[in-house]
């Protein structure tokens, strides 16, 4: 059995990027995220639950919250995860999934994480891969509040499901092929 050695701190990052089962699917494959757990930030009230969050008004976003080494893996690689991983030009909506819950949002957890994250996307925009503007927010971390249980390795504990298969798929194997340096050695 291999097991990785932890630097002595760890960081953490939040993002949404349309639906938190995605999201989480695609984080779970690298190396050096310690954790990933699917919940609700950036709303207007305290403790939502998923139908709170799904009816689409309490301004809450589906997002996942990281925990990660960055002595193996650096938040600026963890943006490029995010941005390979959904459309980052669609405002309130990925594929199927519509509504400010499904937006694009970097929810950062310090200063310097702000600093790069606003770099990376000043980056994106002059070079232009998306040839559409940037619409991700990029906001202070308030409060998150973890998802019920169910919604916790959803795509692994439920593979053959339709929308696992439609919509998460595709991304877990998209990662797979144009970031394999980055898969945990299980995963390449």
């Amino acid at each position: 059995m291999n097991e990785i050695t932890l630097s002595q701190s760890t960081e953490t990052a939040v993002f949404a990027g349309g639906c938190f089962w995605c999201m989480e699917a695609v984080f779970s494959l690298l190396e050096g995220v310690v954790s990933i757990e699917p919940g609700y930030t950036g709303g207007t009230i305290e403790n939502p639950t998923y139908d709170d969050v799904c009816i689409g008004r309490t301004g809450h976003a589906e997002a996942i919250r990281i925990v990660f080494d960055p002595s193996i893996i650096p938040y600026k690689e963890l943006l490029s995860i995010f941005f390979s991983a959904h459309n980052p030009t669609s405002l309130n909506s990925q594929g199927p999934d519509v509504g400010t819950q499904y937006r694009s949002a970097i929810f950062y957890t310090t200063d310097l994480q702000k600093d790069i994250a606003l770099s990376y996307v000043q980056h994106l925009s002059t070079f232009d891969p998306f040839e559409k503007p940037i619409v991700t927010e990029i906001v202070k971390l308030s409060h998150f509040y973890p998802a019920e249980p169910y919604h916790h390795q959803y795509f692994q504990k439920n593979p053959q499901q339709m929308y696992c298969q439609i919509s998460i798929q595709p991304k877990v194997e998209k990662i797979r092929e144009k970031h394999s340096s980055l898969l945990k050695k299980t995963d390449n």
